[in-house]
């Protein structure tokens, strides 16, 4: 791997408050958009899915939707706003399920829906969600939307069955790893960015880059997540914690950790993970620190977020590839300042 930059990256970012000044007409178009979905479900479950609808999240594939898509004009396009509101609302049921999986109580500052209805309410809920998503994708004139997001739900699904299955196994590899969150994660962003070029009218080359670009930025932004479920700070990212130690998700960071630890302290944290005995998160948590993962993680997102620079970079006269990159900034600063 490279040498991660000693500093953070600080010119980007002084075009970022720009950039979402850009977004907000987008993004209140798709927020009274999905508004307007709740009515569509049935009045039993309107208030189910009104909090499962919230508005509060980062809208990061919407974003990235209408920046793959991105005319010279900048006007809002009813496409592609519902292009993003088909993808987030895959994306809010992939959450709710994600909450119960996870046992988390607590996801943007609030109760999840498990822990505010109950855990099978909340299953049937996404489930209602993803086949709102798909009635949606059929709206379009072309059958290639519809068929995109169906594979693309297909995916996402089967890499949270892949997540399932592994869970309390101590001996995750990490191949293993990056296969679940490319399906898991990479998939959708990778979805937004292809079928937002595509919707636009850009030409073949560019749609399949802009994919890929969507795919590695996916990658890095699970693993930065990963990363934050062990490093970050609860009040400021607004869900439970050493989740992933607790439930026995092997993470990068923590696979690093298990093959470089000591045999018999290897062998604790599998227990740990595999359910044999109850997990010291705090203990674990300060191994982390003690042993230097973070610097090794946070250079596994800078160098996937450089494959997706690397995919668009021969397109920047596209109006929409330099916006990409930006989006990519975004991250890299994230990550670099932590």
């Amino acid at each position: 791997m490279q040498n991660p930059p000693q500093t953070p990256i600080t010119e980007p970012a002084k075009q970022l408050p720009e950039l979402f000044q850009l977004l907000q007409p987008h993004l209140k178009a798709l927020d009274a958009f999905l508004m307007e979905q709740i009515s569509q479900f049935e009045p039993e479950i309107r208030e189910h899915a009104a909090y499962s609808i919230d508005t509060g999240g980062k809208r990061i594939r919407p974003s990235l939707i209408f920046f793959s898509g991105w005319q010279n004009d900048g006007q809002v396009d009813e496409k592609l706003v519902r292009l993003a509101a088909v993808v987030e609302t895959v994306h809010l049921a992939t959450l709710v399920h994600d909450d119960i999986m996870d046992e988390a109580d607590i996801r943007r500052n609030r109760a999840t829906v498990a822990k505010k209805y109950n855990n099978a309410t909340a299953v049937l809920l996404g489930d209602a969600l993803f086949s709102h998503a798909v009635y949606l994708a059929t709206q379009f004139p072309t059958n290639e939307v519809c068929r995109d997001i169906a594979v693309s739900m297909r995916q996402v699904c089967t890499g949270e069955i892949l997540q399932t299955m592994q869970r309390g196994d101590p001996d995750l590899d990490m191949a293993t790893y990056f296969r679940v969150i490319d399906l898991k994660t990479a998939e959708l962003f990778r979805v937004s960015c292809h079928l937002g070029a595509r919707l636009a009218g850009f030409e073949d080359s560019y749609v399949q880059a802009a994919g890929a670009f969507g795919r590695h930025l996916g990658i890095a932004y699970q693993i930065y997540d990963d990363m934050t479920d062990l490093f970050g700070s609860q009040e400021k990212i607004g869900k439970t914690l050493g989740t992933d130690i607790a439930t026995g998700k092997p993470t990068m960071p923590l696979i690093l950790m298990r093959d470089r630890l000591p045999d018999d302290q290897a062998q604790l944290l599998r227990d740990s993970l595999s359910g044999k005995i109850e997990a010291d998160v705090p203990h674990w948590l300060e191994k982390l620190r003690e042993m230097g993962i973070f610097e090794e993680v946070r250079q596994a997102i800078f160098d996937e977020i450089t494959k997706g620079r690397d995919a668009i970079a021969p397109f920047q006269n596209n109006s929409s590839a330099p916006y990409l990159r930006t989006i990519s900034d975004l991250l890299w600063n994230q990550v670099a300042a932590l």
